[in-house]
């Protein structure tokens, strides 16, 4: 390593609130503040050392608009001098702040960076254009839509066109989100997840009222009969349902990077280094495919191959999409999704890809384990992979 190479030194994350749920009183932005405060509290570290605050969020309108992330700067009663950006690549957005804090400390232009990620799908729910059936939005443009000749389409609706192109049924998909809530909750009950978590209340202005110490839309009971009784949701003859998808929830998570030697020199403990950051696109019909071009640009990236790396975390926006992934690179069961997805944990959108690394990291930790890949599948063909290196 070089002394300017960027390492992960701190990682929290909130428990996952049911959208209407245990979080649905906190502000966004101040769900993110308290995930920011407890973070440099955890580190020990001055927050006015922190050369920049990157926040990923997906619906920046209402109450995170404006540049969420400065708002959330100021509520967490850091120096006016910390400046903080707020970013959209859409359900990477988590990911990418954590790609471009990255890349400005190897850059040299910064020592310390908090990348984050925050959304209140409570507070600010989904625009009306990705209600199943409803038109697209208007910021598809006429050019773009005649390039694809109306075959645009809401992500929902890809992720049918998914599973017939990569033959997932709908048994193969209620399999797989049982497994994620089993394996959620299993590492619930282990307190695999109790060290990373921010403390919150369920009352934003109340300390002392009921502490939130778990994801909530785990669910503890699946009943088989009931999951394949479910109507599909996207298309009559299709297989996508609101079990075998994300849930909507509220949410955020945040780490601090730091270049080697900064590290070194105020005291904090490198946790992992990057090997790899990518992005790539691909067809934005299908939309969900460009993970699997993501992942060979990481794998290149670092030079190694998918047997080299110990774990991976593919977003489960959609049942299918691990399952696409698991089959596209022969990835062994008990090396996805290990402790379950955002199908049981649930998809606060902008907080996700921040989310899914702090477990990554902190699985790899737990387990002695030394190379793991995370990838986020985003709405019109985009995606990012991350490859991240235990120290």
């Amino acid at each position: 390593m070089r002394s300017s190479d960027p390492v992960i030194v701190g990682a929290l994350r909130t428990p996952v609130g049911k959208r209407g749920g245990a979080l649905a009183a906190w502000h966004p932005v101040d769900l993110l503040a308290e995930t920011l405060g407890q973070l440099v509290e955890q580190c020990a570290i001055d927050p006015a050392l922190v050369n920049d605050v990157i926040v990923g969020c997906v619906m920046q309108n209402t109450q995170q608009s404006g540049n969420l992330g400065r708002h959330a700067v100021l509520a967490a009663g850091f120096p006016e001098s910390v400046p903080a950006v707020t970013v959209d690549r859409q359900c990477g957005s988590g990911q990418q702040a954590v790609s471009f804090a990255a890349q400005a400390i190897a850059a040299g232009s910064c020592d310390l960076v908090i990348a984050a990620g925050v959304e209140s799908m409570s507070q600010v729910p989904l625009p009306a254009a990705m209600v199943p059936g409803a038109p697209l939005g208007p910021h598809y443009s006429p050019r773009e839509l005649a390039r694809y000749d109306g075959g645009l389409m809401a992500q929902g609706a890809s992720s049918e066109l998914m599973n017939s192109k990569f033959a997932i049924s709908r048994a193969d998909l209620d399999s797989f989100s049982t497994r994620s809530h089993e394996r959620a909750l299993a590492a619930t009950r282990a307190g695999k997840f109790r060290d990373q978590l921010v403390r919150l209340t369920v009352d934003p202005d109340d300390a002392a009222a009921t502490v939130l110490d778990r994801d909530e839309g785990i669910r503890e009971h699946i009943d088989p009969a009931k999951m394949a009784s479910l109507p599909t949701v996207f298309a009559a003859d299709g297989t996508t349902t609101a079990a075998n998808s994300s849930q909507l929830s509220d949410g955020a998570a945040a780490l601090l990077i730091a270049s080697r030697d900064f590290a070194e020199a105020h005291g904090l403990r490198p946790r992992a280094r990057f090997r790899a950051l990518s992005v790539a696109a691909d067809d934005p019909v299908i939309q969900f495919s460009a993970i699997l071009a993501a992942t060979r640009k990481a794998l290149d990236a670092a030079d190694v191959s998918v047997d080299e790396i110990d774990l991976f975390e593919v977003n489960e926006a959609f049942a299918g999409v691990p399952i696409m992934f698991e089959r596209e690179f022969g990835i062994p069961a008990d090396k996805l999704n290990v402790n379950g997805g955002s199908v049981a944990i649930g998809h606060p959108l902008g907080s996700t890809g921040a989310r899914m690394l702090t477990d990554l990291l902190c699985e790899l930790e737990r387990t002695g384990k030394t190379l793991g890949l995370q990838t986020i599948c985003e709405a019109n063909g985009t995606a990012n992979a991350t490859i991240i290196e235990r120290i």
